[in-house]
């Protein structure tokens, strides 16, 4: 037979005491001491009241019992909530009225749920609006709690899940979530004139047979200028300098729902010799310019035509394209920000 549960065993016991008639009760006991043995996974211990594999602390608690007419039977979360005094959950405070939990520990569900409501319940009293929590992926388990309490999934990121709420009911002005992917082009010419191209073994060229210009995501926290160099670099083994951002256009659900930002950027080579990324490029060289543009494809596409012709008035010297201009934001954070040098001088 299975051992009971701490809670199983606390739940026949009142069930018990508070149906037996009074009469059976010794007179002289104004309760009954009802002591457990707790393991490390008991709903009743909190985050901040671990112990290690090899104790078993004993945890003993007075839980009063009168018949049916005097008092209504116990909830097991009351006994919980008195057992453990539950706490409210640890939340900072942020810049609009609302407040951000984040939870890093281990926490039974049924010790979360009935924190979540407490915290909740204050939350409301203070006037506090937005409720952010953090659920790091080791606890997807309380999603389904903080659903039940009127969350909602704001976004995901690989180590967490970020749920929010929003107290006082109906529209809402939380932000939403990232609208927009930023990827990058690199148009690399050499002195010969010829243009730095690639052949993706992978997504729609896949086995095309297209040259075209490297191409990547922005990673997190990284510039612009950054990025096309790394993945320059990372496709072709060729080092490169950003020089300027010549276009960009912004294109609709282009990447799960997400729009998409493309800068294309111009970079003058520093290497010459070409490798090919093996996971991700079939086929990496030098093109002749004007072998380039004739492909079916550069003539066919507009986007891709138009952006030829803004490198080839770039490099004979009809247009200027913006600049990285090193600067800082009020919160003294570094950044970019991309300038026509040349007609800010004019």
């Amino acid at each position: 037979m299975a051992a009971s549960s701490p809670f199983t065993t606390l739940s026949t016991a009142l069930s018990s005491c508070c149906s037996s008639p009074a009469s059976d009760r010794s007179p002289s006991l104004s309760g009954i001491s009802l002591a457990f043995h707790f393991h490390n996974h008991s709903p009743f211990l909190s985050s901040s009241a671990r112990f290690s594999p090899v104790s078993r602390p004993t945890v003993s608690t007075n839980v009063r019992c009168l018949s049916n007419s005097v008092n209504p039977p116990v909830a097991m979360e009351q006994v919980v909530a008195a057992m453990e005094q539950v706490k409210l959950l640890t939340s900072v405070n942020d810049q609009h009225g609302g407040v951000i939990v984040e939870l890093s520990e281990p926490i039974h569900p049924g010790l979360f749920a009935s924190m979540l409501r407490l915290s909740i319940s204050e939350w409301r009293k203070l006037g506090k609006k937005g409720v952010w929590i953090k659920l790091p992926i080791e606890l997807c388990s309380l999603v389904e709690i903080a659903v039940k309490e009127g969350f909602w999934y704001h976004h995901a990121e690989p180590t967490y899940l970020m749920l929010v709420s929003w107290l006082p009911g109906g529209v809402h002005p939380l932000p939403p979530n990232a609208s927009h992917r930023v990827s990058v082009g690199a148009f690399v010419m050499n002195e010969n004139r010829e243009v730095l191209v690639v052949q993706e073994n992978s997504g729609v060229f896949r086995g095309t047979g297209i040259w075209k210009f490297p191409t990547g995501v922005v990673e997190e926290g990284e510039d612009l200028c950054t990025a096309v160099v790394r993945e320059v670099k990372e496709e072709t083994a060729i080092d490169a300098e950003f020089m300027e951002i010549l276009a960009f256009r912004q294109s609709h659900k282009a990447y799960f729902e997400k729009s998409d930002l493309f800068f294309l950027c111009m970079l003058r080579p520093i290497s010459v010799d070409v490798q090919r990324q093996e996971a991700e490029i079939e086929a990496a060289k030098w093109m002749p310019w004007d072998e380039y543009v004739a492909q079916p494809f550069v003539q066919s596409t507009g986007f891709v035509k138009h952006i030829s012709d803004i490198c080839l008035a770039k490099v004979d010297g009809d247009y200027t394209g913006f600049s990285a201009i090193p600067t800082s934001s009020s919160g003294g954070q570094m950044g970019c920000v991309y300038q026509n040098a040349q007609g800010l001088r004019r």
